[in-house]
C-alpha cells in the first residue's frame, strides 16, 4: 500500500506532520454554475458589503443553522396547522441569507478561514438537512419514505461533492444547474401549493 507524504512523515519525525499537512493544503477551486448563481453573486457581494461591522461569519453560519432547524419545526407543526407552511418559507428565506452570506462576508472582508469554513458549514449544512427532511416525514404533506430517500440523495451528493474537493481541488456548489439556492425556491413553491391544494397523508 502506497505510504501517503504525512505518513511518511509522522514515521520520521512525528513534529513535522503538522507542517506537512498545512503545506499540502490548497483551496479548492469553487465551481457554481447554477440557474441563479450570477444573480445570487452580485446580491451577495452587495449585502456583504453593507454588513455591519459587528457581524461576522460565524454569526451568520448560526443564523443559517437556526433557521434551518426552525424550517423543519415549521414542517412538522405543518401537520396541524397549515399556515405553519408559511413560517417554513420565511424560514427558508433567513436560512438562505445566513448560509450563503457568511463565505461571502468572509471573502469582501479577506478574512477567510477555508479548512474552518469548509468543515463547520459543510457539518452544519448534514445536520440541517436531517432536521428539515425529518420535519417534512413528520409534515404529513411528503411521505416518510420518499423524504428520507431524498435525505440519502442529498447525503451522497455531499460526499461526492467532498471527494471532487478532495481529489480535484475542485468544489462544486452545484449539480445540473441547480443549487441549494433553487433548491429553496422550489421548497417555497411547494409550500405555497401545499397551503392552496394541500392534502395530509395519515
Amino acid at each position: 500500500m502506497a505510504t501517503s507524504l504525512a505518513d511518511f512523515a509522522e514515521q520520521i519525525n512525528p513534529k513535522t506532520l503538522a507542517e506537512v499537512r498545512r503545506a499540502g493544503f490548497r483551496q479548492a477551486t469553487r465551481v457554481h454554475g447554477s440557474i441563479l448563481a450570477a444573480v445570487e453573486k452580485r446580491v451577495l457581494v452587495w449585502l456583504a458589503q453593507r454588513m455591519p461591522e459587528w457581524v461576522n461569519s460565524d454569526h451568520l453560519t448560526l443564523l443559517g443553522f437556526a433557521a434551518q432547524i426552525a424550517t423543519g419545526v415549521c414542517y412538522a407543526l405543518a401537520a396541524r396547522d397549515r399556515r405553519m407552511l408559511l413560517g417554513a418559507i420565511v424560514c427558508l428565506g433567513v436560512n438562505w441569507f445566513g448560509d450563503s452570506l457568511d463565505g461571502t462576508l468572509a471573502r469582501v472582508r479577506q478574512q477567510q478561514r477555508p479548512r474552518y469554513g469548509f468543515y463547520v458549514d459543510h457539518v452544519i449544512d448534514s445536520i440541517g438537512a436531517v432536521a428539515m427532511m425529518g420535519g417534512l416525514a413528520l409534515s404529513g404533506y411528503m411521505h416518510s419514505v420518499i423524504a428520507i430517500g431524498l435525505l440519502i440523495a442529498f447525503l451522497l451528493l455531499s460526499i461526492q461533492s467532498y471527494l471532487a474537493t478532495y481529489t480535484l481541488g475542485e468544489f462544486h456548489l452545484s449539480m445540473w444547474r441547480f443549487g441549494p439556492t433553487e433548491l429553496r425556491v422550489l421548497l417555497a413553491v411547494g409550500n405555497l401549493a401545499a397551503l392552496r391544494w394541500g392534502w395530509v397523508m395519515h
